[in-house]
């Protein structure tokens, strides 16, 4: 199977005040199409820059990045622009989703910076709030959800766009555990449909939920454990 993500040295060092932070080392990654994945390690080893690289919002100080073969490390701002809103679905753990707009409107929004046909959004829309079961809270705004609610329009609005691959940070870091255990639980039904999902998350219990755990301390890959028994 071709590999979807590749990672080959890749390295992140932030100046501040002529002090050099090392946030990532030598980081070498191979994700295939349709695997999950998840990205574990304590607070503060690299995670989250890891998964910004990958989402196209940063870039590497060195090393290459290829998505769906392509190398996409030195892309112009516009060109990376474009393959977020095509190629990667985006979950946040604070669902940063629009106050004033409706759970349809906020699903809709990413299709329409696109330019796709209204048409087309509708049933790419009402596709992906019904795959998340919120298809009965279109006409919601978010203050009226649960947060459990608000993360499940926010996973449709990443879905909407059938990206290549959902990259979720910490997706159930503002949830109940009860919330937390339903959110896991779409991520691996979408998975099981056939999604491609890379997941950070600190809590060693919803990693389990990835076929592959790859563990990062001090911004070096210092294990990978693969799930012989996902939790489903």
């Amino acid at each position: 199977m071709d590999s979807l993500i590749k990672l080959e040295g890749v390295t992140k060092v932030f100046l501040t005040d002529e002090v050099e932070t090392h946030a990532l080392s030598g980081i070498h990654l191979d994700i295939k199409q349709g695997e999950y994945v998840s990205i574990a390690g304590p607070s503060g080893c690299g995670k989250s820059t890891l998964l910004s690289i990958l989402g196209l919002l940063d870039s590497p100080t060195d090393g290459t990045y290829l998505l769906n073969g392509r190398p996409v490390q030195h892309l112009s701002l516009p060109e990376r622009a474009r393959i977020r809103n095509r190629e990667i679905g985006f979950i946040f753990q604070s669902f940063n989703l629009i106050g004033d707009l409706t759970v349809y409107e906020n699903v809709e929004l990413p299709l329409t910076y696109r330019g796709m046909p209204a048409a087309e959004r509708k049933a790419a829309v009402t596709q992906a709030l019904e795959k998340v079961g919120m298809a009965h809270r279109a006409r919601h705004l978010p203050s009226q959800l649960s947060g459990g609610q608000q993360q499940r329009v926010a996973v449709a609005r990443a879905l909407a766009g059938q990206p290549a691959v959902l990259l979720a940070d910490e997706p159930t870091g503002n949830l109940d555990s009860k919330n937390g255990d339903s959110v896991m639980q779409l991520l691996s039904d979408l998975h099981r449909g056939g999604a491609t999902i890379v997941m950070v998350t600190h809590d060693a219990r919803f990693a389990r939920h990835a076929e592959r755990t790859i563990h990062i301390f001090d911004g070096r890959v210092v294990q990978e454990q693969v799930e012989t028994d996902p939790t489903r």
